[in-house]
């Protein structure tokens, strides 16, 4: 292949849910399948190392949290990712290993407080970058905290500009604009959205930024999560049906979606088609009117306690104090 050429994998599969160490050995084969088949990229889904916590309510109500709700959260805590951590080292490890690039939806505990993350790993250099969910959705807020912009959510690697934008986040359109103006060329949509719906936004997405777009969801049954999930359906239940997909940028569907069971989707891409796109559309250059419309975009990290003042002063070892 040439520069320009790219073969990526879609991952759609169930996590093991509360359990993000456990979640590395299936991670693991599906990357090895991936680069086995010579692709040079892989996206798993969202929460894919910590798992997407369906149908439950973790014990609320309107002024109400139960003791039970209080330990599934502690359990949901404890079976996260740190980063850096050990798990963040194993993804490194993989990535150098199988010679491939990985886009990791995982679960992260920073303090008491998990958040949505997606972690971007390079054979070579390790976790690049990481960015956390901006809004969580709906429910989704009882249990993930909001993330913020201090990572871009483009980054640049060997293989391009690959972004990553996490489930509804797709359907924020100024997010949309920040990521088009910082040049993606493959758009990562790490998501739990199965409806028809997800599917007329990814195509949207595609044609809009010009750009490929690859859509990576979980296939979730009952029986995928632990037997004491506070969830009163048969195991066979299927909970989520993945519809995971891979569009150009012309808003063609290159693979999927895909919802007859966990599977592994992959495509051929060539970066020329972006270019090609951009001829006649192209929302950050020529078919912008900053003259009008311009976005402010905040990039700094809010911190709760910030330390200020004057730093310690240190004496080195040649210096003598007057006698």
């Amino acid at each position: 292949m040439t520069s320009a050429h790219r073969r990526v994998a879609v991952v759609q599969a169930p996590a093991v849910a509360f359990d993000a160490t456990a979640g590395l050995a299936a991670l693991r084969d599906y990357a090895r399948a991936a680069a086995d088949d010579g692709c040079d990229i892989v996206v798993f889904p969202e929460a894919y190392l910590g798992g997407y916590p369906r149908g439950i309510a973790f014990g609320t109500a309107v002024g109400i949290r139960t003791p039970e709700g209080r330990d599934w959260y502690r359990r949901y805590h404890a079976g996260a990712v740190d980063i850096p951590g050990p798990i963040t080292v194993e993804l490194a490890a993989i990535s150098s290993e199988l010679k491939i690039f990985m886009v990791v939806g995982v679960i992260e505990r920073a303090g008491g407080t998990l958040y949505c993350t997606v972690v971007f790993v390079d054979p070579q250099d390790g976790i690049i970058s990481t960015r956390r969910k901006l809004m969580p959705t709906g429910a989704e807020r009882l249990v993930w905290g909001q993330g913020d912009l201090a990572q871009s959510p483009v980054v640049q690697t060997r293989l391009g500009a690959v972004g990553a934008v996490i489930c509804w986040e797709n359907y924020m359109p100024l997010l949309r604009a920040y990521a088009y103006n910082e040049g993606v060329q493959l758009w990562c949509a790490p998501t739990a959205d199965s409806r028809e719906t997800w599917e007329i936004a990814m195509r949207h997405i595609a044609v809009e930024g010009r750009c490929y777009v690859v859509s990576a969801n979980q296939f979730t049954r009952r029986s995928d999560y632990p037997d004491d999930y506070p969830l009163d359906v048969p195991p066979d239940t299927v909970l989520c049906d993945g519809a995971s997909m891979i569009v150009d940028p012309t808003g063609t569907v290159l693979a999927g979606p895909e919802r007859n069971g966990p599977a592994m989707l992959t495509a051929d891409i060539d970066f020329a088609q972006n270019t090609r796109g951009a001829f006649d559309f192209d929302v950050s250059g020529h078919y912008s009117r900053p003259d009008l419309f311009t976005l402010l975009v905040r990039t700094e990290r809010d911190e709760v306690v910030r330390k200020v003042g004057s730093q310690p002063v240190s004496v080195s070892n040649n210096e003598t104090s007057d006698q």
